[in-house]
């Protein structure tokens, strides 16, 4: 019997019904809602041509034998002539095609509208032939490599099934998705710290070219809480490096638990307490990476981020609920990399990977120069950003998709400078 998580118009389903205060309409939207995001019960699934809709497929209401041809060509009819880098859907095919095998590298960053996250960008990476890890990046990629805002933050999500780096799609409840960049990805080797060797100690110091397919190399790199992650995309520029770093102080981040259906008052005291220690600064290794020392701004959705990932555990199927807190994994992908739930890295532009150098002399003097031909990049969000694949932005998706009087979260800015 199918469980009742799986029941659900979105992708992936969620294992706990919304707060309707979260995710209630204003009046003059509900009126023309087309669909009650927190019903009890599912709308009869719909068919297209003889094809059951994405909503269905996301949701697991219709099964298919080949998530490739179904997402391509749906894809395919959707796209819109548009300026800007692309990826036709051949390409995008055959992508994925040379990745479906257990030592795969593909990589996909979804834009993601969602109603109580708000904007933000998903980077997966896959790591099996079923799976990819998923980092949830609130404001999209660097790409400036003199910002005066260098750093990211990058939360560590569910581990999602790899057939998901091929949606591009909308509903009520979750928002749009659409594919931003994807690519293989490469790991370099985690940098040393430099110093002069004599010729006898250079010799010495060569060793062997890491043979290991890529995957194997992020499972390594993974596990020592360092990533170099260079990503061969069609939007993002040539050599494009990242570094992603877990501090110390966020190693483990037990799973959310199922709240209490009743709330208990807490003692005045221990209230106090609890207030005053959750008002304390997290410390880290080098002030770079704290928190703390970054504009607010990029921070201002990790509320809503807590809120929104803390109540995916409650519905009616407790057994899958448990299954996907133990493991971290949703139905269908299996964390052998051990990811776990909402553990906050930081994520920066490795620009000397991404080849930048500091000039040392002339009007650029101090400021990191050369690395990609033209300007600097910046991520401007759903208004602006179009898929690499359809070219179709999130207003564009969401008609498509029969998508209407959604709600969004607002108040996300771009980082310009």
């Amino acid at each position: 019997m199918q469980p009742s998580s799986l029941a659900r118009s979105i992708s992936p389903p969620p294992t706990r019904k919304q707060s309707k205060s979260l995710l209630k309409a204003p009046e003059s939207a509900v009126e023309h809602d087309t669909g009650d995001i927190n019903a009890e019960t599912n709308p009869p699934v719909e068919l297209l041509d003889g094809a059951p809709t994405l909503a269905a497929v996301e949701a697991g209401q219709a099964q298919i034998q080949d998530h490739l041809d179904y997402f391509a060509k749906h894809l395919g009819n959707t796209a819109r002539q548009q300026p800007g880098p692309r990826l036709d859907i051949e390409d995008f095919q055959n992508l994925y095609k040379r990745n479906q095998h257990s030592q795969g590298c593909h990589f996909v960053i979804h834009q993601h509208d969602h109603p109580i996250s708000g904007v933000h960008y998903d980077l997966r990476l896959q790591f099996s032939e079923s799976s990819a890890i998923s980092f949830a990046v609130p404001y999209g990629m660097p790409g400036n490599a003199n910002s005066i805002r260098p750093n990211r933050m990058a939360i560590e999500t569910r581990v999602h099934n790899l057939w998901n780096n091929l949606i591009e799609s909308a509903s009520h409840a979750t928002g749009s998705l659409l594919i931003w960049d994807t690519g293989e990805y490469e790991v370099l080797p985690r940098p040393q710290k430099q110093h002069r060797l004599t010729d006898d100690e250079l010799s010495d110091a060569e060793e062997p070219t890491d043979q290991r397919p890529q995957n194997e190399r992020l499972a390594t790199a993974f596990q020592s809480r360092h990533i170099h992650l260079r990503l061969h995309g069609t939007r993002l520029p040539p050599n494009y490096t990242l570094a992603l770093r877990l501090p110390s102080t966020h190693t483990f981040k037990p799973p959310p638990r199922k709240p209490s259906r009743k709330r208990r008052r807490l003692d005045p005291g221990k209230a106090a307490a609890l207030a005053k220690q959750k008002a304390m600064p997290v410390s880290s290794d080098t002030e770079d990476e704290n928190p703390a020392n970054s504009d607010p701004a990029s921070r201002s959705p990790q509320a809503d981020w807590d809120a929104a990932l803390a109540s995916e555990d409650d519905d009616d199927d407790e057994t899958t609920a448990a299954l996907i807190r133990a493991t971290n994994a949703y139905p269908g992908a299996t964390n052998t990399i051990n990811s776990i739930h909402q553990r906050h890295w930081f994520l920066t532009l490795d620009r000397s990977s991404s080849g930048f150098h500091k000039a040392r002399s002339g009007p650029e003097k101090g400021r990191w120069v050369g690395g990609w031909a033209g300007e600097p990049f910046f991520v401007r969000g759903r208004d602006v950003e179009r898929s690499v694949v359809t070219g179709r932005n999130a207003d564009e998706v969401m008609r498509d998709e029969g998508v209407e009087r959604f709600v969004g979260r607002k108040m996300w800015r771009a980082i310009l400078e």
